[in-house]
């Protein structure tokens, strides 16, 4: 969703720039436990205000930092307004850590971010932070080879207001109005936004319809500060998960098998499923600055979630609906100490997750396609989810060249699950896990040169989705049981970055060693979600280079580059065992040829890369309607990815590449801002896929059975966009 700041009052009383100031830097603190500095040795990339603004508005966050090095972002219905995924050196976004100010928004069950759940965060946020390996340590589900960093806009001084309207390919239309009061007398502020947005997708059935509202009510009072943050996003938008097989992308790269069923007579009908979800989150933050150079911040944060899918069922008329309730309760408090050579950070965080999953089977009137009186339920089923941790971290500069970076956490998790699922398994299943999470690192800084290392080491938990698998098949498997663990990584960085003042560069390499990794299978579950399995040990082994070059005030140049090597040393692969009707069975069973070594991880690249240039062409005029005028033209590379573990030409995705072109201007006015922007996605119209997976059947007469999915990806496309703002 592309939401943004509720609409508030505006033309009110301007403050001191001090406190606006103050207020930047208190509401800094609220993020910093879990940020990297320059100094850190950790590898990150950040990215401003403005950069996310500048993006093309169709855009969901994921796709907005596709160009960042070893990111990849890819989705399902061709728009960034459906589902939007994200991989950071072929690391899934279930193990990917994401916080907003400092509070996880990770799915406790899934430890997923469902990023079409969430308002467009690229308006409401003043910069976003990427870690790439284990990072630093922070609350909720662990990183396990990224994390993503988030926090909201700073308010400043003055009253704020802004209006953005876009329209595109494939009826892609996004809205939004914003607003802030700025610092008033008494240091109170007030800001927000609210968007609506749609598109009809590429894929045919993949329209999405989605809403979203921001606001926050602060206080600011010399060293106290008091925030209260809402975001909300509602969306509807049609199941695209299914992906298609190649030889329907040969004759209609737009299908849909979702929803779409041929009745005894032949024709086919058109009830295409859908997903529906809303989502709130409130966070109560205070932060208090002590005459010393102490800092205390405390974060409390609630979030509500609700929704459904909906699937017809044959030539109807019938449908079923899979519900899905959840309440998230987290707690973070630490305390940070900063002197001329010493940064300590220390704190605590608790979360509490209560979700709940049933589904009912519904009947319709033929006439008129109205729900039934009389709903079946046909499961019910309930997860409670609790955690703690306590985390410290020092970084102490014994000279003004040196930095030595240290970092402890230890997470407990508690899970408890009962009920039935939607295949009649029973879930019952309770356990504890606890975790010792150590960090250390060492930086040297010299002129324009920085050099640093550092080694982690980290454990995380199977999601309720893996936990779920393995209980279906021990409940039906009898003697033979399975155990999921969890896994545990070893990431050692090194590094090297120069800085000059028209040019800029870093190379990096990464070692990351797994021990039990829960790795992706490429099968789906029946509500999209990716199947994990262990493998003893398996590495994800690399080098990433980028480069900044500014040869002119009106021309900049950027590119990065990585080169990997992602490999499972043993890997069994499964067929799901199916009937004599084709079935699914909740068994499955190691086919023959499915036992490999030295194989590559499933997409994962090992070549990916990315090349900018910008242009400013009149930016040296004092004044001027194209002063401001850029063009920006970048493409994409990504080289061939396997659907599965066992590294088979037959289950892959050929390398492809993508280039965007934007054209974006701003003109002052006596009150405010006009601006325009004109973006063209894939504007070589190369056709091509990205993602999906690969699925094995074993059937009692025909043996091994096997096929694919990928996603289709959008040919050329437009998108048009005007702002106003004051």
């Amino acid at each position: 969703m592309r939401g943004v700041l509720f609409i508030a009052a505006a033309l009110l009383s301007q403050p001191a720039e001090a406190d606006s100031l103050q207020n930047e830097r208190l509401d800094s603190i609220v993020v910093s436990a879990s940020r990297a500095t320059v100094l850190t040795p950790v590898t990150h990339t950040s990215v401003g205000r403005e950069e996310l603004r500048a993006a093309n508005p169709s855009l969901s966050l994921p796709s907005a930092l596709g160009l960042l090095p070893s990111v990849v972002s890819t989705t399902e219905n061709g728009t960034g307004l459906g589902y939007t995924y994200i991989k950071i050196r072929g690391v899934s976004g279930s193990q990917i850590n994401v916080t907003l100010n400092g509070i996880p928004l990770n799915d406790a069950e899934s430890q997923e971010v469902f990023w079409v759940n969430i308002p467009s965060l690229s308006g409401i946020l003043s910069g976003v932070q990427v870690q790439r390996g284990l990072g630093t340590s922070a609350s909720g589900t662990g990183a396990f080879g990224a994390s993503i960093n988030m926090n909201t806009a700073f308010v400043g001084a003055s009253p704020t207001a802004r209006f953005d309207l876009s329209y595109g390919s494939w009826n892609t239309l996004t809205s939004l109005v914003s607003a802030s009061t700025g610092l008033l007398k008494g240091g109170v502020y007030l800001s927000g936004a609210y968007s609506e947005d749609r598109t009809d997708g590429y894929i045919r059935g993949g329209s999405v319809s989605c809403r979203s509202a921001f606001a926050v009510l602060g206080w600011l009072s010399g060293s106290n500060s008091l925030r209260l943050t809402y975001l909300m996003g509602s969306q509807k938008s049609g199941i695209t998960w299914n992906g298609i097989d190649l030889e329907t992308y040969a004759a209609d790269r737009r299908y849909n098998s979702s929803g779409i069923f041929v009745d005894d007579s032949g024709i086919t009908h058109y009830h295409f499923d859908y997903d529906r979800y809303a989502q709130h989150n409130v966070q109560l933050n205070y932060t208090h600055q002590f005459p010393s150079s102490l800092a205390w911040t405390t974060t409390a944060s609630y979030t509500r979630g609700d929704g459904y899918d909906e699937y017809w069922i044959g030539a109807g008329p019938a449908y079923t609906r899979r519900y899905m309730a959840n309440d998230f309760y987290a707690l973070k408090s630490d305390l940070k100490y900063s002197s001329e050579k010493l940064l300590m950070t220390a704190g605590i965080a608790a979360s509490l997750y209560h979700g709940r999953h049933f589904g009912k089977d519904f009947t319709t009137d033929e006439d008129n396609g109205l729900p039934g009186a009389s709903a079946v339920e046909i499961y019910r089923n309930r997860t409670f989810k609790g955690e703690g941790s306590v985390y410290a971290r020092a970084e102490y500069r014994p000279v003004r060249q040196l930095n030595a970076y240290l970092d402890f956490q230890y997470r407990g998790i508690w899970l408890n699950m009962k009920g039935v699922d939607d295949g009649e398994e029973n879930m019952g299943f309770e356990t504890q896990w606890h975790f010792f999470n150590p960090r250390a690192g060492l930086t040297a800084s010299l002129g324009k040169h920085r050099l640093y290392a550092s080694a982690a080491f980290a454990h995380r938990e199977p999601g309720r989705g893996d936990l779920k698998e393995v209980i279906a098949y021990n409940n039906a498997a009898g003697s033979v049981q399975q155990v999921l663990r969890p896994e545990k990584m070893v990431d050692v960085e090194i590094g090297y970055g120069f800085s000059g003042a028209k040019f800029s560069a870093e190379a990096n390499f990464y070692f990351m060693e797994y021990w039990d990794m829960l790795l992706e299978t490429g099968r789906l579950s029946k509500s999209g979600y990716a199947i994990k399995n262990n493998v003893d040990r398996a590495f994800r082994r690399g080098v990433e280079l980028s480069a900044a070059w500014a040869p002119a005030s009106w021309v900049s140049i950027r590119g990065n580059l990585t080169l990997s090597m992602n490999k499972v040393k043993r890997y069994e692969d499964h067929a799901t065992d199916v009937d004599d009707d084709y079935n699914y069975l909740s068994t499955w069973t190691v086919y023959e040829g499915g036992v490999c070594t030295n194989t590559d991880i499933l997409l994962s690249p090992s070549v990916m890369g990315m090349g900018e240039v910008s242009f400013k062409p009149f930016s040296t005029l004092s004044c001027g309607v194209v002063k401001a005028l850029a063009l920006t033209a970048s493409v994409k590379g990504v080289g061939k990815q396997y659907l599965d573990n066992t590294s088979s030409p037959d289950r892959r995705v050929p390398a492809y590449y993508v280039c965007d072109l934007s054209l974006t201007d701003s003109i002052p006015l006596k009150a405010g801002e006009l601006s325009f922007g004109f973006y063209v996605g894939n504007f070589t119209n190369h056709l091509y896929y990205t993602g999906g997976g690969a699925w094995k059947l074993m059937h009692p007469t025909d043996g091994f059975v096997s096929g694919i999915y990928i996603y289709s990806q959008p040919p050329v496309s437009f998108t048009g966009k005007i702002s106003y703002s004051f």
